[in-house]
């Protein structure tokens, strides 16, 4: 059975699978007045099932007024250029990640580990570039269907972010934390800083909330900050400063 082309998470915001079910999900948050915020763009030939998902919803590419980027990685990115064409909106991305979405290359990995090392040589992480209209910064609130706070998530890339929309309580963790099989961290390959990414995350525990999407795999909307403070109850070391 074909995946939905949109689903419900909260009122206004919708996830959009661009690979199977879940394995690589967008999001789309409609604002009062009909237009589209776009969040991440999945692989370069992800823009044909973010543009049947806004049809879903009723929307075209034109409604879509901004394209926010959770980081540079090729299953984030892939599709921006494309879908920036499409809907003419400036691409926003965290201002340590900009650098990275414009030359089209993924940041580096993480070569501590042996894996991370291996994985470097074996591929290229490239994608269309795309221009970044707007650099983000930790804590920006956005002008999005009633405000999405901007929150930094660093490690898995230099300048990763999740992002809460405050309206509806519903976070969205990027690559923070995977939802597959349960919730887990990414794959320390391909991260930039695996041990910065277990550390950073804590924050999503001292947000508010009531639901969480994720960029992989499927959505929490019943006890999900809870859910998600188990999760790093269990893996997450203390924060300490640099």
């Amino acid at each position: 059975m074909a995946p939905p082309p949109a689903v419900a998470v909260a009122p206004g915001v919708f996830r959009i699978p661009t690979v199977g079910s879940w394995a690589v999900n967008s999001f789309a948050l409609v604002d009062d007045d009909g237009s589209v915020t776009l969040v991440d763009a999945g692989l370069d030939r992800a823009p044909a099932r973010i543009v049947a998902g806004l049809a879903a919803l009723g929307k075209r590419p034109a409604d879509v007024q901004r394209i926010v980027l959770t980081h540079a990685h090729l299953d984030h990115a892939g599709g921006a250029q494309e879908m920036a064409a499409r809907t003419g909106a400036p691409v926003a991305v965290h201002a340590e990640d900009a650098g990275f979405a414009e030359a089209g290359t993924s940041p580096p990995n993480d070569r501590s580990y042996a894996i991370g090392r291996i994985f470097a040589r074996l591929q290229n992480g490239r994608f269309p570039p795309v221009p970044v209209g707007e650099k983000l910064v930790d804590g920006q609130l956005l002008d999005v269907a009633g405000g999405l706070r901007v929150v930094a998530t660093p490690g898995h890339s230099p300048g990763h972010i999740s992002l809460l929309h405050e309206p509806t309580r519903t976070l969205i963790t990027g690559d923070a934390i995977f939802n597959v099989l349960g919730m887990r961290y990414p794959p320390r390959f391909f991260c930039t800083d695996f041990r910065m990414t277990r550390r950073t995350a804590h924050v999503l525990g001292e947000l508010e909330y009531d639901r969480v999407g994720f960029t992989h795999g499927p959505d929490i909307v019943d006890g999900a900050r809870e859910a998600v403070r188990r999760f790093l109850a269990r893996t997450v070391k203390p924060h300490t400063p640099e």
